[in-house]
């Protein structure tokens, strides 16, 4: 598999990062849509643990990119894109965070609730299935399982998608859980949010107002440590903008736009 994929012509400026954990590729169609105007980067994360991922994403960003680069990060790809600009400030130009995770805990505690109910009868105890399923401490299955469960919320979470077949590789439960175990902790004590003011770039952060990540767990904890910070709420639009039909193209027009700009 290459690592990373590329997109355009060099210079590489700008680098899409996938959520997951464990969900590479996910970006593709976003890096398609931009290659036309920028060279783009696709790093595919490996690692099972949060430094690990920062260390890979650091290693390909040197090799491959033209630094500082701008970073778009998308869900836990945004969370995970924030710790890099914290930890490496000098290598990012620009950060933008697509449907991220609420930053504070008091936000995150209605997002599976939101989904659930979201989901029919059936569908409901499909997903206590899989629930009990990735907590067996078997590994037998799990990636199949989180594939399952990834694919149930993608309908929880949009709002009015288009027809589009996944762009996902294959979903690595190892990594989800290794990584997602530790990142929940660096929220739950404030580390997370505490990061964001070793941030130098400009930040923007483009959000759905059907996302069931609420968007006020992102706005107000960010715009309170950020120093330079906008948030963009996308109405009708749920967790992944390039999929939904009335946001799609004002979703790509703000993402051109704010790639273009030149950092103050």
């Amino acid at each position: 598999m290459e690592n990373p994929r590329r997109y355009g012509k060099a210079p590489f400026a700008v680098a899409v990062v996938h959520g997951g954990p464990g969900a590479g590729g996910e970006m593709a169609p976003v890096a398609r849509v931009l290659s036309s105007d920028f060279g783009v980067l696709e790093p595919i994360q490996t690692a099972s643990t949060v430094q690990g991922q920062v260390q890979e994403l650091k290693l390909i960003l040197e090799e491959n990119g033209d630094i500082p680069i701008k970073l778009v990060g998308f869900s836990w790809g945004a969370w995970l894109s924030f710790i890099f600009a914290a930890r490496f400030p000098s290598m990012v130009e620009r950060l933008i965070l697509i449907g991220s995770g609420p930053y504070e805990e008091r936000y995150a505690e209605g997002i599976d609730e939101t989904r659930i109910c979201r989901l029919g009868i059936e569908k409901r105890a499909e997903i206590e299935s899989i629930m009990k399923a990735l907590a067996d401490p078997k590994p037998d299955g799990k990636d199949l399982a989180l594939e399952r469960i990834g694919a149930l919320f993608s309908k929880t979470d949009a709002y009015d998608p288009i027809d589009c077949e996944s762009a996902a590789l294959e979903c690595r439960a190892d990594i989800f859980q290794g990584v997602w175990n530790e990142a929940a902790d660096l929220r739950r004590s404030g580390k997370l949010l505490e990061l964001g003011r070793s941030i130098q770039c400009p930040v923007v952060a483009i959000h759905g107002d059907y996302d069931p990540h609420p968007a006020e767990g992102v706005q107000a904890p960010l715009g309170a440590v950020l120093k330079r910070f906008r948030f963009i709420l996308l109405k009708n639009c749920g967790h992944k903008p390039w999929i939904e039909r009335s946001s799609r193209r004002i979703f790509y027009r703000i993402l051109r736009e704010e790639l273009l700009l030149a950092s103050p």
